[in-house]
């Protein structure tokens, strides 16, 4: 049984860190509910574990871009979307999509991984080297959280980091919810430009990097095809990433018992940075799926051509797959979460995203045993306004 009144969808959180409060109402009483998304559509909001994890490996619900609708109101996307350019993988399905993503994974080599291990590694440490000289108070998110992403995608792309401004300032533009379509559009088209520029160089000067390591490993991809790839891992690889950290530091000074931990026993690291992911969750607005054919999950009847979208923070804040999920637990064995997604689409980038997050938690705990917040939490601006949620600054000191 439905409700009568479908809900909309609300990226605003509550006490910082949770999802609307409607969100895990509905999740109790509906975990696979009506919903109305931002141009109008009749479709469906999950917020169960359980029906998330359903959704997102049934071939039967696509990923194509333009069979999707908005679920928030956004620039450039009240207008009807259309097909996702060749190579942007995450839009497309199988077989393109395992195409493109079979290229990628072969790119991750363990050599490689280690390499960059070991550089992420030293160069943490070059950061917070310059922002201890600096002194203390200092904006973690500006001279750490945000730096390190980016010097990394910089790194793995072949990006000059002297670039790192431009593709910073186009992506939180496109990222964002309240800028005109004349603005998300152009942000758009110029980091586009700038991508397939580099490809072209890639093709003329191959380096170690991964576009030249896809370029030599399959010459049949297009520019089009690279660039779109491109795009996909630079804005993911530092947006999601330097945003975790940023948020991640500020719910473990809102949790002062479990940094306590952390600071105890470095042991825990590895489970923190899970619990931290279950807990944070921090795309706003989880994936988009549409049926093709009629579908049923957990007894409810999806109609083809229906959207569903996903609530990877409601999910994850699942009694019935978490024991009290509302508190963060650096001690929890949160596998199984959903912050990468599920599927065939879940992150690429995942293992790559846990290092980072790992070796930057662990120096910061090493560096500054007496890190702690320079402003209250209600001062710290947070990401309410973005596709992925965050803090804009986190002033802190030692």
């Amino acid at each position: 049984m439905t409700q009568a009144v479908p809900v909309t969808f609300s990226t605003v959180r509550e006490n910082y860190f949770n999802p609307p409060a409607s969100t895990r109402e509905l999740r109790k009483k509906e975990p696979i509910a009506r919903m109305t998304f931002a141009d109008g559509h009749l479709g469906w909001l999950v917020t169960g574990y359980s029906a998330a994890r359903a959704v997102l490996a049934d071939p039967r619900f696509s990923a194509r871009g333009e069979l999707k609708h908005p679920p928030v109101p956004r620039a450039a996307t009240l207008e009807e979307s259309p097909a996702a350019p060749p190579g942007m993988f995450i839009q497309h399905d199988d077989p393109e999509h395992q195409r493109y993503r079979k290229l990628l994974t072969g790119q991750f080599t363990v050599r490689r991984m280690r390499l960059l291990t070991e550089w992420i590694e030293k160069t943490t440490n070059e950061h917070l080297d310059a922002m201890q000289s600096q002194g203390s108070p200092a904006d973690l998110f500006e001279h750490f959280a945000l730096p390190l992403p980016s010097l990394v995608i910089c790194e793995l792309l072949g990006v000059p980091y002297a670039d790192r401004e431009k593709f910073q300032h186009d992506t939180a533009v496109w990222s964002s919810f309240g800028r005109s379509t004349e603005e998300v559009t152009g942000a758009f088209v110029s980091l586009g430009a700038y991508l397939h520029r580099l490809v072209t160089l890639k093709r003329s000067e191959p380096a170690e990097d991964i576009l030249s390591g896809l370029i030599a490993a399959d010459p049949s991809l297009t520019d089009e095809e690279l660039t779109s790839i491109a795009f996909l891992l630079l804005v993911a690889g530092h947006e999601t990433t330097a945003n975790q950290i940023g948020l991640g530091l500020l719910a473990l000074f809102e949790n002062p018992a479990q940094l306590a931990a952390l600071r105890a026993d470095r042991s825990l690291v590895d489970g923190a940075v899970e619990e931290l992911l279950r807990y944070l969750s921090i795309v706003h607005h989880g994936p988009t799926r549409a049926a093709l054919e009629d579908v049923e999950v957990e007894g409810v009847a999806i109609k083809a051509d229906e959207v569903v979208m996903v609530s990877l923070a409601a999910a994850n804040r699942d009694p019935a797959r978490f024991t009290d999920p509302e508190r963060l637990d650096v001690t929890r064995n949160a596998t199984g979460h959903l912050a990468f997604g599920h599927g065939i689409h879940q992150c690429l980038g995942q293992q790559l995203a846990r290092i980072e997050l790992r070796v930057g938690l662990t120096a910061l705990l090493d560096r500054f045993p007496g890190l702690r917040p320079a402003v209250p939490a209600h001062e710290v601006p947070l990401r309410h306004d973005m596709q992925v949620y965050g803090v804009y600054e986190l002033p802190v000191a030692w």
